[in-house]
């Protein structure tokens, strides 16, 4: 083999580690709060939610229909624990960028679910929201922010 062989060879695989080094994120101590932000999470879908509905009976459908939850509280249920817990789980297991960004971007959208939910039951002149919905509203937007961090940190 040539040198000139010897040296392509060598930045085609320096080139290939570069984008892989690009792909992945180093969250650091971040993956501590955002793993304890998830625990967090988790707790709220056993604290009340709407009325005396907790969390997991809302996810589920599975609240008293006399306290008309609607489809708000639900959604967010929904998708608080998708983007949360799954996006957040897989971000930091994988370490990828593409990943993280996701979740930090869905965070945003969910937070924002969240407060739209809190909301409408605050207007439904029925029950209002407790403490799981609030509590699981201001993590999502914990969450956000530290994904976004690392997402920032890495551009």
């Amino acid at each position: 083999m040539s040198n000139a062989d010897e040296s392509g060879e060598s930045r085609r695989q320096l080139a290939e580690t570069e984008r892989e080094i690009l792909r992945r994120i180093d969250p650091g101590l971040r993956a501590l709060v955002i793993a304890s932000v998830m625990l967090v999470l988790i707790v709220c879908s056993l604290l009340p939610w709407v009325g005396r509905a907790v969390g997991w009976e809302v996810l589920m459908g599975q609240a008293d229909p006399a306290l008309n939850i609607g489809l708000l509280p639900r959604l967010f249920a929904i998708n608080s624990t998708i983007v949360g817990l799954g996006f957040g789980a897989l971000a930091l297991i994988t370490r990828r960028w593409v990943i993280a960004f996701l979740a930090g971007v869905a965070g945003v959208v969910v937070t924002f679910e969240g407060m739209i939910a809190i909301w409408s039951r605050q207007t439904s002149g029925a029950a209002g929201p407790s403490i799981g919905l609030v509590l699981a509203v201001v993590c999502m937007a914990v969450l956000a922010v530290q994904w976004m961090r690392i997402v920032w940190s890495r551009s």
